[in-house]
């Protein structure tokens, strides 16, 4: 009897798949399209777009395997995560658009972080924050931008940056280290109170 696919790891999900079992496939993205999901979005800030790239991700993933070009060491994710974050980059670089940290309108996964206890006023506050956070995210050099924006926004490991973003883990580390000394510059020169 077959184990029930949630409980098999990456490697078992995708060594059933090379031996036929679709289902497999249909596992493992599901057990993954959250993260690689919010990976793609925080970077493209656009729901539509970030499905289409999703889609495009899993395909791209997919006809990797079906050629027999994927070479399985147990690193599933960092693997589609940077299968996701490059088609990113070639949407970017079709376009010519820079990175945005921010939707147009101002959304994004922060402000579904909701605390019952909290006051209108402490909302409120908690927004504008987080709000000029974004912004001064916006300021920094484009390397510390990229790791704070999948480590905080997209809860990646410095292993998984490092892997997505073709750089090794102390260069992920330090831009994530520069980056963080940056933003605190910028906070105190715009005198900024943070809560």
């Amino acid at each position: 009897m077959m184990n029930p696919t949630h409980q098999l790891s990456d490697s078992e999900l995708i060594h059933q798949y090379m031996q036929g079992q679709s289902a497999a496939i249909e596992a493992l993205i599901r057990r993954h399209k959250d993260r690689i999901y919010t990976a793609i979005y925080m970077l493209v800030k656009d729901q539509y777009l970030a499905e289409d790239i999703f889609q495009d991700a899993f395909l791209k993933i997919v006809r990797t395997m079906n050629s027999g070009r994927y070479r399985e060491q147990g690193k599933f994710l960092p693997w589609a995560l940077r299968v996701a974050h490059n088609l990113c980059m070639d949407h970017f670089r079709k376009v010519r658009l820079d990175l945005p940290v921010t939707t147009e309108d101002g959304q994004e996964i922060l402000q579904l972080m909701k605390f019952a206890s909290e006051s209108a006023e402490q909302s409120l506050e908690r927004k504008q924050t987080h709000h000029s956070v974004r912004q001064l995210i916006e300021l920094l050099p484009e390397d510390q931008k990229e790791v704070i924006v999948l480590r905080i926004y997209g809860d990646l490991s410095f292993k998984e940056i490092a892997a997505i973003t073709s750089v090794s883990i102390n260069t992920a580390l330090g831009r994530m280290r520069y980056g963080l000394i940056n933003l605190r510059k910028l906070i105190a020169e715009k005198q900024m109170v943070l809560r």
